[in-house]
């Protein structure tokens, strides 16, 4: 498993990092390539809190191009004019989004036929649900960016138990960091098993994936 470290101008002692894992390393070897992007252009869209934002400005900040972040929440005329200073610059151009393009009742649906046809042109990129590997991953990155220290048994135990995605990480990590400051003692146990019980995160008896009760 591998982690981006932001080069972000403003500095602080826990900088912000990329986990690189099965949701999203095709994304990011996708966007170590723009020069090979359709039109200058690629399109990347995922669930919250999956880094869309932070690759948006490892991207800027690495000097591989442009990005335009939110881009399915702004005016449509933003997103039309910046795909075309793209072309004009000939500088790649990363269009982030919460949704996927196309139909559909959660998707990105295009009203200007004109920034319909332009995206469709660009590359398609999309982060996905992290796999146990790094679910467990995101959990100690978490963790260590609140300075929470987690025993090393933590992982094995929670992350059959943590709901498969972003979200639930972060979640879950917050809530042991809470339950850990409210008590005033490390974070063991029977401060995860609490956690996961504030959460209601449930697992069948086959290992499935957990869900809220």
């Amino acid at each position: 498993m591998k982690q981006i470290a932001l080069p972000l101008s403003a500095a602080s002692d826990s900088p912000p990092r990329i986990v690189v894992g099965n949701a999203n390393a095709q994304a990011i070897d996708a966007l170590l390539e723009p020069g090979t992007w359709p039109f200058h252009s690629a399109i990347l869209s995922g669930p919250p809190r999956s880094g869309k934002s932070l690759l948006a400005r490892w991207f800027v900040e690495s000097g591989h191009g442009d990005a335009l972040d939110d881009a399915d929440r702004l005016d449509e005329d933003i997103v039309f004019h910046s795909w075309n200073r793209a072309q004009e610059r000939a500088r790649p151009l990363l269009i982030i989004s919460s949704r996927r393009r196309g139909s559909g009742e959660d998707r990105w649906q295009v009203t200007l036929p004109d920034l319909g046809s332009r995206l469709g042109a660009a590359l398609e990129l999309e982060i996905g649900a992290p796999d146990a590997e790094m679910l467990g991953e995101l959990i100690d990155v978490h963790a260590q960016m609140r300075g929470l220290s987690l025993d090393p048994s933590a992982t094995d135990y929670l992350v059959p138990r943590c709901e498969r995605s972003h979200v639930g990480v972060e979640k879950l990590v917050a809530a042991i960091d809470r339950l850990s400051l409210e008590r005033k003692q490390p974070p063991t146990l029977a401060i995860w098993r609490e956690a996961l019980s504030e959460l209601k995160w449930t697992m069948d008896l086959n290992g499935d994936e957990p869900k809220a009760s």
